[in-house]
């Protein structure tokens, strides 16, 4: 049976920032674009499958789609992107 949604990624993906911030030893801040640069470092892309709602046909394929995103996150490779100072401040604009 295939359980999921925003009810259980939600607190998976606040555990895990909250790891990323001690990690960090500062708050990662808005991660957003630095997630969208790194793609697809730092995910599992989802390859097969579909949201399978009739009327919707948002089906997944290689890369972003509209039904997955990014993926599944590897809280590894996500943690080695966000505390990478110098990636951080590049993907924000600082010089």
């Amino acid at each position: 049976m295939v359980i999921g949604g925003t009810s259980a990624i939600a607190p998976l993906w606040s555990g895990l920032l909250a790891g990323l911030n001690q990690a960090a030893k500062n708050p990662v801040g808005f991660i957003h674009s630095l997630l969208y640069a790194a793609f697809p470092k730092g995910f599992h892309d989802i390859t097969a499958g579909g949201n399978g709602a009739p009327g919707q046909p948002y089906q997944v394929g290689p890369g972003y789609d509209v039904c997955t995103g990014l993926g599944t996150p590897d809280g590894n490779a996500i943690t080695g992107i966000l505390t990478d100072t110098g990636r951080r401040k590049k993907a924000a604009g600082a010089k």
